[in-house]
């Protein structure tokens, strides 16, 4: 009896996190190409929204890989579908715009937004990407 009410748990939990994976996978997913010291580049699927005409994105919990490569080398590569647009991104410090930026996510990305905030967001980040010149 316990193991099939263990196996009844798990079931449900994978589907959950299947159903959140599919959800999320819905709605718009861009790439974000960073680099690291050597400059070795590393690309990171992630949610994007626009605000006032310009892309942002969240780093979900200070830490991320990703994340903290973009903040000690700003110049990154924004990818939506078949377009790369070189961006400098920039941490976001004011509390007025996180809000709003965390507001364009939740009307985007819906139920799954706010699922992830109880899941796996922890002290969210907003990153402006400021698109700049290519390198030449």
């Amino acid at each position: 009896m316990l193991r099939r009410l263990l196996l009844i748990a798990l079931s449900g939990i994978f589907l959950l996190a299947l159903g959140t994976y599919l959800a999320g996978e819905r709605t718009e997913v861009a790439v974000l190409r960073t680099h690291d010291d050597g400059g070795a580049p590393y690309d990171t699927k992630m949610w994007v929204v626009d605000v006032d005409g310009s892309p942002y994105v969240r780093i979900g919990r200070p830490g991320r890989g990703w994340g903290e490569r973009a903040k000690a080398h700003p110049d990154v590569d924004l990818i939506r579908g078949d377009v790369t647009t070189p961006c400098t991104a920039a941490v976001v410090e004011d509390a007025a715009l996180r809000a709003r930026v965390d507001d364009a996510f939740a009307a985007k990305y819906g139920w799954v937004d706010w699922w992830y905030g109880v899941v796996v967001r922890k002290h969210p980040i907003a990153l402006r990407l400021e698109p700049r010149a290519p390198a030449s």
